[in-house]
């Protein structure tokens, strides 16, 4: 009997291991998983959206990024669909679009992420178009040929998972940041 017990003991205690160890497998594939996609997710979609605002590009595929209602609140967005964006005379042909993220823990139940980003575009390849160009030099000097330099801030986002996907739900500026 008692060779049977330390015998059972044994098989149960390994048993026991394997499982914790399978478990801590499981949940850091899921977290890098997630961290990888929310990385995506905000990476490309910060990215899409300066060039729509910049380079007046089409806003379709802000909705892989974004969720719509967010699109329908963006400031910067609706300014640029009013045609009212900084950026309508110039002819931006690049952006340097750089991204820096905070550490985020999403375990792989969870549905919601919060990210603390910073957002900055240090150079930005265009020159405004030939007709407004007189004009432009005329009224803001030499430097108004090229595109105004872009606001750099903290922001932080908040993203859902919805159907498997990450999105975009709010971006909430923390604060601007001198050049």
């Amino acid at each position: 009997m008692k060779h049977l017990r330390r015998t059972i003991w044994y098989i149960a205690s390994r048993l026991l291991c394997i499982c914790l160890v399978l478990g801590l497998m499981v949940v850091v594939f899921y977290y890098a998983m997630n961290a990888t996609n929310i990385h995506v997710v905000l990476k490309d979609g910060m990215a899409r959206r300066a060039q729509v605002i910049m380079m007046e590009e089409d806003e379709g595929e802000l909705t892989k990024y974004f969720l719509p209602s967010f699109l329908e609140r963006d400031a910067a967005l609706q300014i640029t669909k009013q045609g009212n964006s900084p950026y309508k005379d110039y002819d931006i042909r690049g952006i340097d679009h750089r991204l820096d993220m905070s550490f985020t823990w999403v375990w792989p139940w969870d549905e919601t992420a919060r990210v603390d980003i910073t957002e900055r575009i240090p150079s930005i390849d265009g020159r405004i178009k030939g007709s407004k160009a007189e004009e432009a030099v005329a009224q803001r000097g030499a430097s108004a040929v090229y595109p105004p330099k872009w606001q750099s801030a903290r922001y932080r986002a908040v993203l859902t998972k919805e159907n498997g996907q990450w999105r975009i739900k709010s971006l909430t500026l923390i604060e601007n940041l001198a050049e």
